[in-house]
């Protein structure tokens, strides 16, 4: 290292691309050198505090940069800030954009280079990104080999092709984006190196790291020991998850009575916005502590108890949360039903939980559409009936935007108004004490097998753990205003919508409505309305505003904004890019999370202050998450890989059972990998240790966020009186993450029609719902299947993909003349 004179840092001669780049980063008066020894000239960038530009052709090669000298340097310059990531840029022109760039926070420097005009690309041989000499670094989060003391995925960070949020992005599909200073310096974790400190002691000391965290939540009785137990190991006995035992408490009373004790009484918890414009309402601290009270008092008097469920089946109008926070309060189990599942979906669910209460309304308008709720109930509980289940009590919310009560279909002696009972209760109700394992609520996800599984999270780990989850991954601040788009009907909708905003004490709005209604402008009317500070949403909704024009989102300010945040399924880099461009202004990190209904909240996601992120990547496992990649026979593996995702020890938000089924628990989720929890995801890790979600690997296809079972969808094609058989696969879909391809094989005689594709896709709506309807009927009149009769998927997935050079060996088939007939067929 040869230090220049006059407070000039350094020469050094980068080879790239068989081009030789001389640079000098200069300090003084902001002096800099940067050149090409072929080019004779630099565009100078405007507003960075370059003032002097160099072109040389020779200078003396140097090794080792030391960063912090280039730094101490660098605050020389007038404006500069010590932890600033110091870049030298060419900005687009006829020449290549360049940067060398220094970063002491994350001690790391590199050059950075784009090609931005299509001359130079055409004239380029190789990608930047791929060329050996771009410079590397070392010391971030290094990928850790050993499993004894940290679990895979807390890797090291090393430079790929470094940009700086408010910055445009780059091309390449590995960039890496980093947070901004002054969003650093904030955030609750600042750095990679606390990230580490944090995230070690999660993993060797997980009792300690958790009861301290619990310990600032108000427990009754606390807990005792030991502070977890644990067998995910199906070989030595039943599995079993326990967190905080003995511990008594109240999720209700941690969100609500709590915060109004601290002084958050006045401020505001919810503010909603109506399907119409104009439309809202809002709800206090205290005045949500006194509805929820009301409602609380009322289940009481009508016979549910600590352990019974209620079955809810509402859309999102406030007294949604509200439901689900009452029955907290007094230990009852809450079931909420996404209220776009038909009567038989529903029908299903109240038979096997067995409700003492179904809470609905009457109406909702979703977009210029009435969707009748209360018919769809009514018809479920016809049918539960049947199965022998029958419910007493239906409590119905009088919507009135979207229907009138003269109108709404009634069954006196078993629906009851809202608006008549509920108001007239006290607003006080006394807390019912409940320990840590017990019963929380029940969620059902689809199933491979076509039942849906009741997914049952108890109470002290999982409020712990949200609220936790919430806090870092958004990195929440008493200031934000946080918006969830996501339905309570879903886990997203439980964690991030309901319960961790409040454990946090934050303001979260809540939307009745479609996310494009009147115009695809209404999520950026309802961000600058309410000056939303974090905007957490699914990918589908991304790639939907995507295909409209860019004007939508211009057109408001969005200023508010400080972190976007993505859930549902992976996001696709150009998705990501257009969400952190377009939506973000180039400035707002993006929480790209990974986690299931089953475990209760985020497993993999970014901590937006306190590392570089790649577009698409979930990048690194939350605290106490020792999430493991591993292969077919259930081995793990290191480094740069791909196979299946799977966690080894438990987390405090694990789910603990499925309703009446603990055998399914243990077969579906610990018994294909003993010792590890399976998440039936696809993972890949790359050599800096991001994570990767591929998709599913079972039979589960996720469209919208929404997990959908094959074998539903199959069941429900099948039903229709024309229709044989069915299998149903998924694709690639632009703007869903997947779709559902369905292959029918008609009955003997009946001939194809446009008809009957239609209904068909109506047998599926009727029984499943909307969400679930194929966007695909590819008409079969026979499936791919071995002589043992198994349907080989593998098959259909090619053809449905159009694949078709990838079809491989069709000659165990029982008749592999019936490939040919569905490609012929693929467009008929």
């Amino acid at each position: 290292m040869v230090p220049l004179q006059d407070h000039q840092l350094y020469y050094n001669n980068i080879n790239i691309n068989n081009i030789v780049t001389t640079c000098s980063w200069g300090g003084g008066r902001g002096r800099f050198g940067l050149g090409y020894s072929n080019l004779h000239s630099v565009i100078p960038s405007p507003g960075h505090g370059f003032a002097y530009h160099q072109i040389h052709h020779h200078a003396p090669p140097l090794a080792n940069h030391s960063v912090s000298a280039l730094h101490e340097r660098r605050k020389s310059i007038p404006d500069s800030n010590s932890n600033s990531l110091c870049r030298l840029l060419i900005p687009r022109g006829r020449t290549r954009r360049c940067c060398l760039w220094a970063s002491p926070k994350f001690k790391s420097c590199g050059w950075d280079m784009e090609s931005s005009s299509p001359d130079h690309a055409a004239n380029s041989n190789k990608k930047p990104r791929n060329n050996p000499n771009l410079i590397t670094t070392s010391d971030h989060l290094r990928h850790v080999q050993s499993m004894a003391t940290m679990p895979s995925g807390a890797g090291n960070i090393s430079h790929l092709k470094a940009i700086i949020l408010g910055e445009s992005l780059a091309s390449e599909e590995n960039d890496l984006v980093f947070p901004s200073d002054h969003f650093s310096c904030q955030a609750h974790v600042s750095s990679p190196q606390q990230y580490l400190e944090m995230y070690k002691r999660s993993i060797e000391d997980p009792a300690g790291f958790w009861s301290d965290i619990a310990s600032t939540f108000f427990w009754k009785q606390k807990w005792g020991k030991p502070v977890y137990s644990e067998n995910l190991d199906i070989r030595k006995g039943d599995i079993r998850i326990e967190w905080f035992k003995g511990g008594l408490t109240n999720i209700c009373y941690n969100c609500l009575d709590t915060n109004v004790e601290a002084g958050l009484g006045d401020k505001i918890a919810f503010y909603w916005e109506g399907n119409d414009l104009g439309v809202d309402a809002t709800l206090t601290y205290t005045q949500l502590l006194y509805n929820v009270c009301q409602l609380a008092n009322y289940l009481k008097d009508v016979g549910v108890k600590k352990g019974d469920a209620v079955v809810v089946y509402l859309p999102m109008l406030m007294e949604l949360p509200i439901t689900m926070l009452a029955c907290a309060r007094i230990g009852a189990v809450h079931s909420v039903v996404f209220a776009g599942f038909s009567a038989e979906s529903l029908a299903q669910r109240i038979v096997d939980c067995k409700p003492k209460v179904v809470i609905t309304c009457n109406a909702v308008k979703r977009g210029s559409k009435v969707i009748h709720l209360k018919d769809i109930v009514d018809a479920a509980l016809i049918k539960s009936s049947e199965s022998g289940i029958s419910v007493d009590v239906c409590l119905t919310y009088e919507n009135q935007s979207a229907m009138k009560r003269e109108s709404t279909k009634w069954l006196e002696g078993r629906d009851v108004w809202w608006q008549d009972v509920i108001p007239k209760y006290p607003t006080t109700c006394a807390v019912e004490w409940v320990d840590a394992e017990d019963p929380l609520f029940l969620l059902y996800t689809s199933g491979s097998t076509g039942k849906p599984k009741g997914v049952l999270h108890t109470t002290g780990g999982y409020m712990v753990y949200t609220a936790t989850t919430f806090k870092y991954a958004f990195d929440y601040k008493s200031s934000d205003i946080y918006w969830c788009t996501a339905d309570c009907g879903w886990i997203t909708g439980h964690s991030y919508v309901t319960y961790g905003p409040l454990l946090n004490g934050a303001t979260a709005v809540l939307y009745e409505g479609a996310p494009n209604y009147p115009d695809p402008g209404r999520c950026w009317d309802v961000v600058d309305k309410y000056k939303v500070t974090i905007f957490y949403t699914a990918p589908t909704l991304v790639r939907s505003l995507m295909r409209d024009s860019d004007e939508y989102v211009t057109r408001y300010s969005r200023k508010s904004l400080r972190v976007l945040g993505s859930v549902g399924e992976p996001i696709n880099p150009s998705a990501w890019r257009w969400f952190f461009n377009v939506v973000g202004d180039s400035k707002c990190p993006i929480s790209d999370t990974w986690w299931q209904t089953e475990t209760g909240g985020f497993m993999i996601t970014p901590l937006p202050g306190a590392w570089p992120q790649k577009p698409g990547s979930a990048t690194f496992p939350f605290f106490g998450v020792q999430a493991v990649i591993v292969d077919e026979k259930g081995v793990e593996i290191e480094g740069e890989c791909n196979g299946y995702l799977c966690v080894k020890s438990s987390w405090p938000g694990a789910f603990r059972t499925l309703y009446g089924d603990h055998e399914r628990y243990e077969t579906t989720y610990f018994k294909p990998f003993p010792g590890y929890y399976f998440s039936g995801d696809g993972c890949s890790r790359d050599k800096d240790g991001y994570h990767w979600l591929t998709g599913r690997v079972d039979d589960v296809i996720n469209v919208s966020g929404h997990r959908i079972g094959t074998a539903e969808v199959e069941s429900a094609l099948v039903s229709h009186p024309q229709c044989a058989e069915a299998a149903v696969v998924g694709i690639e879909h632009e703007v869903k993450g997947q779709g559902i391809y369905a292959f029918v094989t008609l009955v003997e005689g009946v001939p194809y029609s446009k008809e009957l594709r239609k209904s068909l896709i109506l047998a599926v709506r009727k029984q499943i719902g909307p969400f679930a309807a194929p966007d695909k009927i590819h008409w079969a009149p026979g499936l791919p299947k071995t002589r043992s009769g198994k349907i080989m998927r593998r098959i259909l997935r090619k053809i449905a993909s159009r694949q078709l050079d990838e079809l491989g060996d069709t000659t165990t088939l029982a008749e592999p003349n019936v490939v040919d007939q569905l490609i012929a067929l693929a467009d008929v």
